[in-house]
């Protein structure tokens, strides 16, 4: 194998910012619409099941054009699938604005998804392949600020445009920053001659043995499985034969699609990638890690705003001091990449994560704004030094012509994990907080004089408030009712997060796969090897 160490290339920063717009926009998208579904359900007239297709056609789109990064970047170049998918990104977003019915809705959101998809892992492959050996590590990070920027702007962003405009604006606001990122892009952003000249023998290739077969079956397997996850919870998972259905064919079409990738001549998504243990190790832990993280981002806004009956603009305000820790510690972690085994940094955010986690399931309903700060900024240190090494490490040993199809690879499975993350912590949170209501129900007795305290008052508010004695004692029946249930919630809320403590530190074993080849020298770097 020939070793290549890149040089410094004049203007990284400028690529950097340049091709950020379009990473941030996806990112920011996929909370922001969550925000504005009452609004949106109200003018459009749509169920409450109805309504959700908006965020679930917008996932299953994004998540099924990731892992064909590469392919798309083999016969376009990257720079060319970047701007097209900038400028799809952008005119869907706009047509979503313009939608008045539902159906229309879903089909911008289908568009928009797919120009959403591919920004991410060709942002990172633009990076890696921008920025020297040496620099790898400050690379990821600026990559890593930019994916978990998007989750915390949008509910705010989202809320205030709604609050303060009308929904559609949540999509035209991407109209500037869009132009603006297909502009720098455009002027600053060019691939590498060795890059172009691999791409071109691979497109060659695969023309010749185009992988029809590969993209069907994928297609089918991605469509199933995300359309389990994102719907699961709300049909009660394997209670409904349309989960049960789209699950067999989502294992089915996926073992067909697995077996027919690894077997064809020119694969349209190359599963071989994982022959390389520090690419599999990497990725497949960073799905875990990142399905431990997404639970964690999901949890505390539904408390926020059902128990502590805040906004989802005050909401997603609470969530800021995880963003700015994360922020602050991300380029401190890609200084100290070179410096550091990557497995070292990952197990050092861990057990910081774990720490957070614990520190947030002592939250209860007397807890403050101000008291979440420490326990989210401690979360946002360890998001850092998790996300940075892991996402770093598993590109690695990668070739920079191969690295399109490795990022979106990477991101495919990335996501996959934050879905299956979101879907299992959304189920455990119900199924505890639903136990805990049902075990506190029978303490609820007039027998017990504390009890029967607090009903008598409850009574005596609502005679005062001119109710009738027996609408009083039905309604302070129903209060109390209402009091183990939000109880049930706390304690449901609590167990959750302990889980998650438990689970983000059984993966601690798995960082002794987590290995990365590096080479002496004045300064440490990542080797980077060349066919």
């Amino acid at each position: 194998m020939e070793k290549q160490v890149m040089t410094p290339q004049a203007g990284k920063w400028t690529v950097a910012i340049s091709i950020a717009f379009g990473s941030i926009m996806a990112t920011i998208d996929t909370s922001i619409v969550n925000v504005a579904l009452p609004a949106i359900r109200g003018e459009l007239g749509a169920s409450l099941q109805e309504i959700t297709w908006i965020s679930t056609a917008y996932m299953i789109a994004m998540v099924l054009i990731m892992p064909l990064t590469g392919f798309l970047g083999s016969f376009f170049g990257q720079k060319r699938v970047y701007l097209a998918s900038l400028i799809l990104f952008t005119l869907g977003s706009v047509l979503c604005g313009t939608a008045r019915s539902l159906e229309m809705l879903v089909l911008w959101r289908v568009l928009q998804g797919i120009g959403g998809g591919a920004l991410q892992p060709t942002q990172q492959a633009i990076l890696r392949q921008t920025f020297p050996p040496e620099e790898q590590g400050m690379a990821m990070a600026l990559f890593s600020m930019v994916i978990m920027v998007g989750p915390a702007v949008g509910p705010v962003l989202g809320g205030w445009i709604t609050d303060n405009a009308s929904w559609p604006w949540i999509f035209y606001v991407n109209l500037p920053v869009g132009i603006l990122g297909i502009y720098l892009t455009w002027r600053n952003v060019h691939e590498p001659a060795d890059v172009l000249a691999a791409n071109r023998e691979r497109a060659e290739v695969m023309r010749k043995n185009l992988d029809i077969a590969g993209l069907v079956l994928m297609t089918v397997f991605i469509a199933a499985m995300m359309y389990v996850f994102e719907e699961g919870a709300s049909e009660d998972w394997f209670e409904s034969t349309k989960i049960q259905i789209a699950t067999f064919i989502a294992v089915v079409g996926g073992a067909a699609w697995v077996i027919r990738e690894l077997t064809a001549t020119a694969p349209v998504v190359d599963l071989r990638l994982f022959k390389d243990p520090t690419f599999a190790s990497g990725t497949v832990i960073g799905s875990i890690v990142f399905a431990m993280l997404m639970g964690a981002m999901l949890l505390l806004p539904v408390f926020t705003q059902e128990l502590m009956h805040f906004t989802a603009t005050q909401s997603g305000i609470v969530l800021i001091p995880r963003t700015i820790a994360m922020m602050i510690a991300s380029p401190f972690v890609g200084r100290l990449y070179n410096r550091v085994s990557p497995a070292i940094l990952v197990a050092f955010g861990i057990i910081v994560t774990g720490l957070g986690s614990w520190m947030m399931a002592d939250t209860t309903l007397m807890t403050s704004s101000h008291d979440l700060i420490l326990p989210l900024s401690v979360s946002g240190v360890g998001f850092a030094f998790l996300f940075v090494p892991l996402t770093t490490a598993a590109l690695s040993h990668v070739p920079r012509h191969q690295m399109a199809g490795a990022a979106g690879v990477n991101s495919f499975v990335r996501q996959i994990g934050a879905s299956i993350g979101l879907s299992v912590f959304a189920t455990l949170f119900t199924r505890y907080s639903s136990e805990a209501s049902a075990g506190i129900a029978p303490a609820i007795t007039s027998l017990r004089p504390e009890v029967a305290a607090q009903f008598i008052s409850a009574k005596a508010a609502m005679l005062a408030r001119g109710f009738s004695p027996d609408a009083a004692e039905v309604l302070a029946v129903k209060s109390m009712a209402g009091r183990a249930a939000l109880q049930g919630t706390v304690i449901g809320f609590e167990k959750t997060f302990i889980l998650q403590t438990i689970a983000i530190l059984a993966v601690m074993p798995l960082l002794i796969f987590l290995r990365v080849k590096r080479v002496s020298g004045e300064k440490a770097h990542v080797e980077l090897s060349v066919e």
